[in-house]
């Protein structure tokens, strides 16, 4: 069994758990880069504001996916919404410091 999902369902465990969703061309998880927005937990459902690198961004299939495995591993969570937010656009400046180092952004 998954040790995140041994944690109670939490505003920091849902970020863990998104912590291991990765973007596949970057190499860095969705939090740390900043794709996070928000996250709402609603009885047994998450809704979880994410944006992208890009609109078109070739990946956004995987990175869905990848948010739907990660919080469906929690046994209380009966559905999850995933709501993509454009306004304000990502920009590099919303990566995290650990996000930078991953990247190798490191000055």
């Amino acid at each position: 069994m998954d040790t995140l999902s041994q944690l109670p369902l939490t505003h920091d465990s849902i970020l863990d758990a998104l912590k291991e969703v990765m973007d596949p061309e970057l190499g860095c998880n969705i939090v740390d880069l900043g794709l996070v927005r928000a996250v709402e937990l609603i009885g047994a459902q998450i809704e979880v504001s994410l944006t992208l690198t890009t609109p078109g961004c070739p990946m956004s299939v995987s990175i869905a996916e990848g948010v739907r495995n990660a919080l469906f591993t929690f046994p209380e969570v009966e559905d999850v919404e995933i709501v993509l937010v454009w306004d304000p656009p990502w920009t590099p400046e919303q990566v995290t410091p650990a996000g930078r180092t991953a990247l190798g952004w490191v000055s």
